[in-house]
């Protein structure tokens, strides 16, 4: 009892919780946003640029996440791609590479559903709202969002959950740097390799709460 009481008075423990929380909270902002825009976009469009964008959104679902940390590494680390294009984003081993981790691995569990609902009950409604004057803004806004809302909310669930035990990206972009972009999944690993099963166990259990909160009001927003 002693050493649980130790280990959630530990400095570096609260640091942990403090980033993984930051982390989900700005991913699933991030999710809201470009989940409904492109799976909106993807449901209207049928073109080489859209199965494009539909190949970029759906790869980290399928494709071994360690593989996809890999592949945004030689994309945006200092001697990537882009680097050598001149352009450096600060987020390899960084707050901003675990967030684009988080996003990168839950994205798809937002778009697809979105996606899949606009082409099957939405599409013709947005059509018959554009024939009685709507433009596209007041089509998306007033009957997209409405309409998708129970997939979006679902989505939510799925990508945070998805974000929360995200290992492989994160490792590769955020480092596992202590203090710095250490998540509570990245503990529970770190724990498990320096066989402190006690300390793996409570960061599973806090993972676990904050999943079982998140879930429920994500739940309830859906049913609004």
């Amino acid at each position: 009892m002693d050493r649980i009481l130790e280990l959630l008075s530990d400095k570096d423990l609260a640091f942990t919780i403090a980033l993984t929380a930051k982390t989900c909270c700005i991913a699933v902002a991030l999710h809201a946003i470009f989940g409904l825009l492109i799976g909106y976009y993807l449901a209207r469009k049928k073109s080489f640029c859209a199965a494009l964008i539909d190949l970029m959104v759906t790869l980290p679902l399928v494709f071994p996440p360690i593989g996809t940390g890999f592949i945004l590494l030689l994309m945006f680390g200092r001697n990537g791609v882009l680097g050598k294009l001149g352009i450096t984003p600060e987020i390899i081993f960084t707050e901003a590479g675990v967030v684009t981790a988080a996003f990168i691995a839950g994205l798809p569990l937002v778009v697809k559903p979105i996606q899949s609902a606009i082409e099957k009950e939405v599409f013709k409604l947005a059509e018959a709202a554009k024939t009685l004057g709507k433009n596209e803004v007041q089509v998306f806004f007033l009957i997209v969002v409405p309409a998708v809302k129970r997939s979006l909310g679902a989505g939510l669930i799925l990508a945070v959950g998805r974000s929360l035990g995200e290992v492989g990206i994160t490792l590769m972009v955020g480092g596992n740097i202590i203090g710095k972009t250490n998540t509570i999944s990245l503990e529970v690993y770190n724990s498990v390799m320096d066989a402190d099963f006690l300390r793996a166990g409570v960061l599973c259990l806090i993972l676990g709460s904050i999943s079982v909160c998140v879930f429920f009001a994500l739940r309830r927003l859906s049913a609004l």
